[in-house]
């Protein structure tokens, strides 16, 4: 497949599975599964920005928690909710102490069980809270601190689908994308997200890089132990892992010394 091929189908995946735009459907295969899990991190930027958009605009016109609660109800319809979805089933499944196919089961089920409904109340309180009060910043600050967020969310699944991490089924979104993300891609998402975050919090350059990094750190540590209780990973894990990130993000930023 010509590479110009690849990088267009792959483009195309990496906006229809972690965005709700309305791109035509390419090519699905692992080579460009590999190319969108990749490219995820851009996917997360070019959302940050509607995100601040809808954050910045709704903060003129009303207080900063009413702006904070609609956008994150906006990042849930940008996303379909697939991410806060998995999110309740990982939760559910980790939270029932059981190990692999009879934890896969609960992830299957429709219903939320109290862990993954506990799981949901945190996470959207506290970006609605961090929201908020980067409402209160200038619009420069504002605009990196979402759109470094909502990057590292997404590089957080580039992470998930590094070489070397299983699928936890023979089918579905996880073994289409596990172990598709190579060492080059890491680095180059890392550093570029890290960059994305130092105009996040005014006076600290050091501080967004510094959330990132350890919003990271925990995934990676909350993913070796869903590979040990699963399996692997799955589409919901992966879900898990956007929201996990973004929520850690949120809050190094709007921490204070």
């Amino acid at each position: 497949m010509p590479a110009e091929s690849r990088l267009a189908d792959g483009v195309r995946l990496a906006l229809t599975t972690f965005s709700t735009l309305p791109v035509p459907a390419g090519r699905v295969d692992r080579a460009a599964a590999g190319t969108a899990m990749a490219l995820a991190p851009a996917v997360g930027a070019l959302l940050g920005v509607l995100l601040a958009g809808v954050l910045l605009l709704l903060a003129a016109l009303a207080p900063p928690l009413v702006a904070a609660g609609v956008t994150v109800g906006a990042a849930a319809l940008l996303t379909r909710g697939l991410h806060l979805d998995g999110l309740a089933d990982t939760v559910d499944a980790l939270g029932s102490y059981r190990r692999g196919a009879a934890a896969l089961e609960i992830m299957k089920k429709p219903d939320v069980g109290p862990f993954g409904v506990v799981a949901l109340v945190v996470v959207l309180l506290v970006q609605t809270a961090a929201l908020a009060e980067l409402a209160l910043r200038s619009r420069p600050a504002a605009l990196a601190a979402v759109v470094a967020a909502t990057a590292a969310g997404r590089l957080g699944v580039a992470f998930a689908c590094r070489r070397g991490v299983p699928a936890a089924r023979p089918e579905g979104l996880g073994a289409l994308v596990a172990g598709t993300v190579g060492p080059v891609a890491l680095v180059a998402g890392t550093a570029a997200v890290a960059l994305s975050a130092v105009a996040a919090v005014p006076g600290r350059p050091w501080q967004g890089p510094l959330a990132v990094g350890a919003a990271l750190a925990v995934a990676v540590g909350l993913l070796r132990h869903a590979v040990r209780r699963l399996g692997g990973v799955t589409g919901d894990v992966l879900g898990a892992t956007v929201e996990v990130v973004t929520t850690l993000v949120y809050l190094g930023l709007v921490l204070s010394g």
